[in-house]
C-alpha cells in the first residue's frame, strides 16, 4: 500500500505535541481510507480512528526506549 514510506521525526526529540500526533493520525487515516475530508455520513467514524491512532501513537512514544538516549 505505502511505497514510499517517510520517517516522520527523528528517532530521539525532547518533546512531541499533541497537535504532532493529531496530524500524524490524521495523516494516516486520510491515508488509508483514501479521503482527505470524509463525506458528513462518515465524519464520526473518521474522527473515531483519528483519536485511536492519535491514542496509540500517544502510547507508542510513550513506551519506546531509545538505546543512547540521554534525557534530562
Amino acid at each position: 500500500m505505502c511505497r514510499s514510506i517517510k520517517t516522520l521525526r527523528p528517532p530521539v526529540m525532547p518533546e512531541v505535541t499533541q497537535e504532532d500526533i493529531h496530524a500524524a493520525a490524521l495523516q494516516y487515516v486520510r491515508k488509508v481510507s483514501g479521503f482527505r475530508a470524509p463525506a458528513a455520513h462518515n465524519q464520526e467514524v473518521f474522527d473515531r480512528a483519528v483519536e485511536a491512532v492519535a491514542e496509540a501513537t500517544r502510547e507508542l512514544l510513550d513506551d519506546l526506549v531509545v538505546r543512547g538516549a540521554h534525557t534530562g
